[in-house]
């Protein structure tokens, strides 16, 4: 790329400068120094005393932009440190809320688990219960049907009595009382057995509702 030649005028004076800058960039530079020199220059003085505290002066003000511009570029290290840190400490958050989701999930997996196992121990509560009123009204209808036994013995055992007191003869009579006193007994027997096997089978479920 060719060089630009750009005159321009600096306290003063005119200076003819070439470079690879466009022409607006390098009048910008030369205004520049131009207005520093001015600035420096108001209380008069050789030119090259103005230059030397011009060159000073643009030097200090360089130093203290790169002074800036390395405190900044410290400044933008931390900072990317700090958004690692932070990037980091937010991947762990999501995480930790991942998990706490399928810990969320899966209590309420195991509630539902045992909220069905509940149900299913209460509807079998119900139904030992109903075969605990069921067997409880049996064995009341056996109870009460050998009372009722045990009565019609006592009544026929009183009859036998009664007819072994008569004189006149009443075998028959007897014979028939003691058939039927022999059929109760044995029926009055069989409902024992039943109370008997109701109670087990009532004390069995019990058991199981413990």
């Amino acid at each position: 790329m060719d060089d630009n030649k750009v005159t321009v005028r600096i306290y003063g004076q005119e200076y003819t400068i070439a470079g690879e800058n466009s022409r607006e960039y390098i009048m910008k530079i030369a205004d520049f120094v131009d207005s520093k020199m001015n600035e420096i220059g108001q209380g008069g003085g050789p030119i090259s005393g103005v230059a030397v505290l011009t060159a000073l002066n643009i030097t200090n003000d360089y130093f203290q932009v790169q002074k800036d511009a390395e405190a900044l570029i410290e400044q933008n290290a931390k900072l990317e440190n700090d958004t690692a840190n932070y990037a980091r400490m937010w991947e762990e958050v999501k995480q930790s809320f991942a998990q706490y989701k399928q810990e969320v999930a899966t209590a309420g997996q195991q509630r539902d688990l045992v909220q069905q196992q509940y149900m299913e121990k209460e509807q079998q509560y119900r139904e030992k219960d109903q075969q605990i009123s069921t067997l409880t009204a049996e064995l009341a209808e056996s109870r009460r049907r050998g009372d009722a036994l045990r009565a019609r013995v006592e009544e026929l055992n009183a009859k036998i009595a009664e007819l072994e007191a008569r004189p006149q003869n009443a075998t028959e009579a007897m014979k028939e009382l003691e058939a039927k006193c022999r059929d109760i007994e044995s029926s009055f027997f069989d409902i024992q057995m039943e109370n008997i096997h109701l109670k087990n089978e009532l004390e069995q479920i019990r058991r199981q509702q413990r």
